[in-house]
């Protein structure tokens, strides 16, 4: 995972830094879609461009990095989700790992909720929390002018928003941005889901008369917003469709927040 980083920037590995006596405050958790999938790497390499900016004590775990187990316990594999998740909890046990931080909320809300059943002793950030808090002490200056006058709408994932109540930080940022915000008439605890989350992502789409991911791109289009921010790569991917159904890739595009925020760094 760490190659997909490190194309253009230097990214610290855990095991590296480990064998020299350091121990990085945050595992930055890449995340499959962050490791895997070409237009998530691009939202991995602009948060890890953030930390390197902001000279953050920080490491990923490359190659050790797996699955967090999330598709599997929602598809209702239990044991497949207990075999990763208590892989997983045995590296962060061996590095001495206390905070980490991700990109996805899917991976944010089973290790901050779930993964703490089965012996994991973690603080988990998700990275709209991280960066917020960054802005509010002064530690990331951003440039106003280089996204001052767009309009951008926010589409707030299931796991982020309902399921941890996570709506102010993610807008703190964008508000912080320069950028003006146009919220969609369902949004924060009504947003609508983009249609990927429940491992639903990995299946094919049941009978009826329209999917989830259409209206909900019809519902960002209503807001005539230049930009739909995301923060979750199943919304990014469902979203990024949803413009393409619609002819509109050209004209509006889907950012996600850590892209926003790499933009405008001074």
């Amino acid at each position: 995972m760490s190659e997909a980083l490190s194309s253009k920037i230097t990214v610290p590995v855990m095991a590296d830094l480990f064998a020299k006596g350091e121990k990085p405050e945050y595992l930055f958790w890449v995340g499959c879609a962050g490791a895997f999938d070409n237009r998530y790497m691009k939202v991995a390499k602009a948060f890890a461009s953030i930390l390197n900016h902001l000279g953050t004590s920080y490491a990923v775990l490359g190659t050790e990095e797996s699955c967090t187990g999330d598709p599997a316990r929602r598809a209702g594999n239990e044991m497949l989700f207990q075999m990763q998740a208590m892989t997983n909890i045995e590296i962060f046990k061996m590095y001495e790992i206390k905070k980490v931080i991700t990109i996805c909320p899917h991976c944010f809300n089973i290790l901050k909720n779930e993964y703490p059943d089965l012996g994991a002793e973690i603080e988990v950030l998700h990275y709209t929390e991280f960066l917020a808090e960054m802005i509010k002490t002064g530690k990331l200056k951003t440039d106003k002018s280089k996204l001052e006058g767009k309009t951008v709408t926010y589409h707030d994932p299931c796991y982020l928003g309902r399921a941890n109540d996570i709506y102010e930080a993610p807008r703190f940022v964008i508000n912080s941005l320069g950028l003006k915000l146009s919220e969609m008439h369902r949004n924060k605890s009504f947003a609508l889901c983009c249609g990927a989350g429940g491992a639903q992502m990995f299946k094919d789409a049941e009978k009826g008369e329209k999917e989830i991911f259409i209206e909900r791109t019809e519902e960002a289009l209503e807001t005539k917003a230049d930009v739909i921010a995301s923060s979750c790569p199943f919304c990014m991917t469902m979203l990024t469709d949803g413009l393409k159904y619609k002819n509109k890739e050209e004209e509006i595009k889907n950012l996600d927040i850590a892209e926003l925020v790499a933009g405008a760094l001074i």
